[in-house]
């Protein structure tokens, strides 16, 4: 048994009081509106706009920064919606048409979303566009996508993966 040096016990009474830690809780500020009241705080749904960029250069500095191709397939009259986030409550960014490419750069975490760079589509009787939106060659780390074309997210179900 160890015994506690006398001198050292009016240093430890302080950290021997308690607190009731729901008063400490109630005294915080809530970090996503700050000042508002608890009770104004909506706790089931995000009122806010979200977005998530799509991440490139997942596979590492050897491989391209999005190394897969894919094609918009089953989408029907209206085409797949592209979204702001990886979820359906997401800002709608556009449309895809039926057969539309894009690079698939990332997915969601539950393999529901894939996170693409939208490659342009050529007008009416002009060449396909050269241009591979800057994710057809490695990137030094993994970063958000910044290039010139359209990026977001998409349903996984409605993208049919022909190369990568």
């Amino acid at each position: 048994m160890r015994i506690i040096p006398l001198l050292l016990l009016p240093l430890l009474s302080p950290l021997t009081a308690c607190s009731k830690s729901n008063d400490v809780y109630e005294e915080l500020p809530n970090s996503s509106l700050a000042g508002a009241p608890r009770a104004d705080v909506p706790e089931t749904r995000m009122d806010a706009p979200v977005a998530r960029p799509v991440t490139i250069g997942e596979d590492g500095p050897r491989l391209d920064a999005c190394g897969t191709l894919g094609q918009v397939s089953r989408a029907g009259p209206n085409g797949l919606g592209l979204h702001a986030a990886p979820f359906g409550d997401a800002k709608e960014l556009g449309r895809l048409a039926e057969g539309q490419r894009a690079y698939v750069c990332t997915r969601s975490l539950d393999q529901k979303w894939l996170g693409v760079v939208i490659l342009p589509t050529p007008g009416a009787g002009q060449a396909p566009p050269a241009a591979d939106c800057g994710v057809a060659s490695p990137v030094e780390r993994k970063q958000p996508y910044a290039g010139p074309c359209a990026s977001g997210w998409v349903a996984s179900a409605y993208v049919r993966l022909i190369a990568g």
